[in-house]
């Protein structure tokens, strides 16, 4: 079924304990959190589970039914959460905040998704886009973990052209993330090995790169954080 997809995720059980990750992202849009939300492309629920006392509804989004499953099997107790198998599909002007944490790099077409994305935010909500950062980091595991590409900035201003948004934001993020990232790509043959101890290593080192982002005014990251304005 178009509106279904069949998406493995396996290496979510590792990042779902990326708690210091989390805790920074969460730092970066929280402000811009609240009202009626959709998250497209939840998973297993690891980024919900730091922002689910700011909204007052929560629609999530989960076209694999694995996931899904998982989804309301962890929080079916939330009477403000609304569970939906489907992939993005609404109306115009729904929402205050849409979320696409970690998600819009799975999506070839990456246009029609923004553009459903804004046409369903209402005058003055956000759009939030967490992905992978630098085309020149894209590696094997983003090509198993179903990673179209990786993003800069450029690609955002091309995306974003055709749109009336009232304002927009950039920020590259997890400076030490993106060295590791990249001494990973030349030296690392075989990213699978011991790949659980180093996501650990990698979380672990997030009060680093929130000190070494600052000093470097966030000129580049592992992350791209997107905020639209409508």
């Amino acid at each position: 079924m178009k509106n279904k997809i069949n998406y493995p995720g396996w290496e979510l059980k590792f990042f779902d304990n990326s708690k210091n990750f989390r805790k920074y992202q969460l730092e970066l849009i929280k402000d811009y959190i609240n009202g009626k939300v959709a998250e497209v492309g939840p998973g297993n629920g690891m980024n919900l589970s730091y922002y689910i006392n700011l909204p007052k509804k929560i629609y999530l989004f989960e076209p694999t039914l694995k996931l899904f499953k998982n989804l309301k099997k962890n929080f079916k107790k939330n009477k403000k959460i609304y569970f939906v198998n489907k992939k993005f599909q609404t109306k115009k002007n729904t929402y205050d905040t849409v979320l696409y944490l970690d998600v819009l790099e799975h999506i070839k077409d990456d246009q029609n998704e923004i553009r459903k994305a804004i046409s369903s935010i209402k005058k003055g909500g956000y759009l939030i886009i967490n992905v992978p950062a630098y085309s020149h980091l894209y590696s094997k595991f983003d090509k198993d973990v179903g990673h179209v590409k990786r993003y800069e900035k450029k690609d955002f201003f091309k995306l974003l052209k055709e749109f009336k948004i009232g304002s927009s934001q950039f920020v590259y993020y997890d400076s030490i993330g993106y060295m590791l990232s990249f001494m990973s790509k030349i030296f690392i043959t075989n990213y699978k090995k011991n790949f659980e101890k180093k996501i650990k290593f990698w979380d672990s080192l997030i009060w680093l790169s929130k000190i070494l982002d600052k000093v470097i005014f966030n000129l580049f990251g592992k992350s791209l954080l997107v905020i639209i304005k409508k």
